[in-house]
């Protein structure tokens, strides 16, 4: 029997149920290490798993994706409103609210206007090298904690790490020791027994002996007093110039948890065999986000690795999230001194062992090993976000996204097809052989549309195939006959350069023709003045038509 959340039955709710308690134990301690990297109190963190998590797992389409604050979006609101507040101050917390507030009103108008495919620009070398800087700079401030050293953690990386190292005389021996054996437990404890939630372990041992033993006294910062109650229904009251100051940093936001949610969302559909609709899962985000900024939290995305967890731990619904939230709610209203004597040394390493694997390392070895520019792409965005900050990483993440298009756009794939159809001499060589189709005939074939990238590349390509041709002794080019089978569009940029390349093709008394070209792209070329009469686009009809037999849809310049 199907219960109203989709994907739920009475078969599997006992295993949802255990899923969400798993879920809580996983989320309360990370949730808390995200808010102070934020530079927020612990509430922020914990009235994220309430509101916006309820709203958005009702709204959402995917069973599975679990939306929160991540480590890269806690660092990307501590460097974007590190310069207009005070980190822990009130004003601090009402401008992360209001960034998320801006999140949400981008999330909404994406989905509503269908924009979710700008979101494709972050290919996976500028997604890994932007996370990745985040995520180092994150991981300097929790050794920072570990080891019991106070540095600036709203500062710049290399003010953190000259921190981190002149402050190493003052290493606090204790915290050093919980950090260690929490991080030993905590990588120990995955392997031996993965299932078992380690970071909640790891907090509640480390939490009753810093009580038994006053390990406070000795130095040992802890959580400190966290306020008791459910979060309140508010809004950010700040001047419309904030707002603005706050529009890069959101957008930069919105940019990366749409690129990250959507494929998550995806490959889980796909893995488990439901549908989703990205368009509602944006529209989703914008409503967590919409209430993560109305109930005193920060900008919500989607959650990489506890989406694994729920996975692993079978789940294919969002009633863990449902679960999260009530047990959250719980903990606020009843069990919030519980939290005061917890040991910054232990959430430290549980921050630092969880954002190990956003440095990217294994990414950026097969990125290597498959393609050095794509490495270089890659390292550009992980050094401008490391050294000069997370909005500056995304707007070179972006052009570093443009020209990689532009340098793959204006190489296509450019063949002169053999006498069987199939790619003879690719054109994009530094010297063609000179390969005709058949004599004095040259079929030409480009894969790409025709474009303001590759106009005059093609063009001369197509020159450069005539003379080679003429010069290797297969006779004289009477013919090119351009197959438009992977042509799917023409700009008016592409148009002139075909323009000068059928002037250089009548001045060399060598006829043009169009092969299999699609019904759109006629209609385009018809409109850009490609297909005139035949005196503009003299041809042979029977030469491409012999090449041709059984093609419908060969054409002479002039039809």
């Amino acid at each position: 029997m199907q219960l109203p959340l989709a994907g739920l039955t009475w078969q599997n709710l006992a295993r949802e149920l255990t899923a969400g308690v798993t879920l809580l134990a996983i989320a309360i301690p990370l949730n808390i290490g995200y808010a102070q990297i934020a530079g927020l109190p612990a509430t922020a963190g914990l009235y994220a798993l309430i509101v916006p998590t309820v709203v958005y797992a009702l709204a959402v389409s995917s069973r599975q994706v679990v939306a929160s604050p991540d480590a890269a979006a806690a660092a990307l609101v501590a460097s974007s409103i590190g310069g207009l507040a005070v980190a822990g101050s009130e004003d601090y917390a009402t401008l992360a609210m209001a960034q998320a507030i801006i999140c949400g009103v981008m999330f909404v108008l994406l989905s509503v206007f269908r924009l979710g495919f700008l979101a494709n620009f972050l290919s996976k070398p500028i997604l890994v090298g932007f996370v990745g800087g985040l995520a180092l700079d994150i991981l300097v401030s929790q050794i920072a904690k570990m080891l019991g050293v106070h540095i600036d953690s709203g500062g710049e990386f290399v003010d953190k790490v000259a921190g981190l190292v002149m402050g190493l005389g003052t290493t606090n021996l204790v915290s050093l020791t919980i950090s260690v054996l929490a991080v030993v437990v905590l990588l120990g404890g995955r392997r031996l027994l993965p299932a078992v939630p380690w970071a909640l372990v790891v907090l509640i041992v480390a939490t009753v002996v810093v009580v038994v033993a006053d390990l406070d006294d000795a130095g040992v910062d802890v959580l400190g007093e966290v306020p008791a109650g459910p979060p309140v229904l508010t809004w950010p009251i700040i001047d419309w110039t904030t707002w603005l100051l706050l529009i890069p940093s959101a957008i930069a936001l919105t940019l990366v948890t749409t690129a990250e949610g959507l494929l998550v969302s995806r490959s889980y559909s796909e893995k488990r065999g439901y549908p989703t609709d990205p368009n509602r899962d944006l529209f989703a985000f914008g409503l967590g986000n919409l209430a993560a900024g109305a109930s005193g939290s920060f900008a919500v995305g989607s959650s990489t690795s506890r989406t694994a967890a729920m996975d692993q731990a079978g789940s294919r619904t969002q009633l863990p999230s449902l679960v999260l939230a009530a047990g959250t709610l719980l903990l606020l209203l009843f069990g919030t001194a519980l939290l005061a004597d917890i040991p910054s040394p232990a959430i430290g390493a549980i921050v630092g062992v969880a954002i190990l694997p956003l440095l990217g390392l294994r990414d950026f070895a097969a990125l290597w090993r498959a393609d050095r520019f794509e490495f270089a792409v890659g390292a550009v965005c992980f050094l401008v976000t490391l050294f000069v900050g997370a909005i500056a990483g995304i707007v070179v993440s972006f052009v570093l996204a443009l020209i990689n298009l532009a340098r793959r756009a204006a190489n296509p794939a450019i063949d002169v097809l053999r006498s069987d159809g199939e790619p003879g001499d690719s054109l994009l060589d530094p010297a063609p052989d000179g390969t005709v189709t058949a004599p004095g005939v040259l079929v030409v074939r480009l894969a790409a549309p025709l474009f303001f990238a590759n106009g005059a590349v093609f063009a001369q390509a197509v020159k450069d195939a005539v003379t080679a041709a003429n010069e290797a002794g297969h006779g004289p080019v009477r013919h090119v006959v351009i197959d438009m089978e992977a042509v799917t569009d023409v700009d008016v940029t592409g148009a002139e350069s075909f323009d000068a390349l059928v002037a250089w093709l009548t001045n060399a008394q060598i006829e043009l023709g169009f092969s299999r070209v699609r019904p759109d792209a006629r209609l385009r070329l018809r409109k850009l003045g490609l297909l005139g009469d035949r005196a503009t686009y003299p041809t042979n009809r029977a030469a491409i038509a012999a090449l041709n037999p059984d093609d419908d849809r060969t054409h002479s310049g002039g039809n």
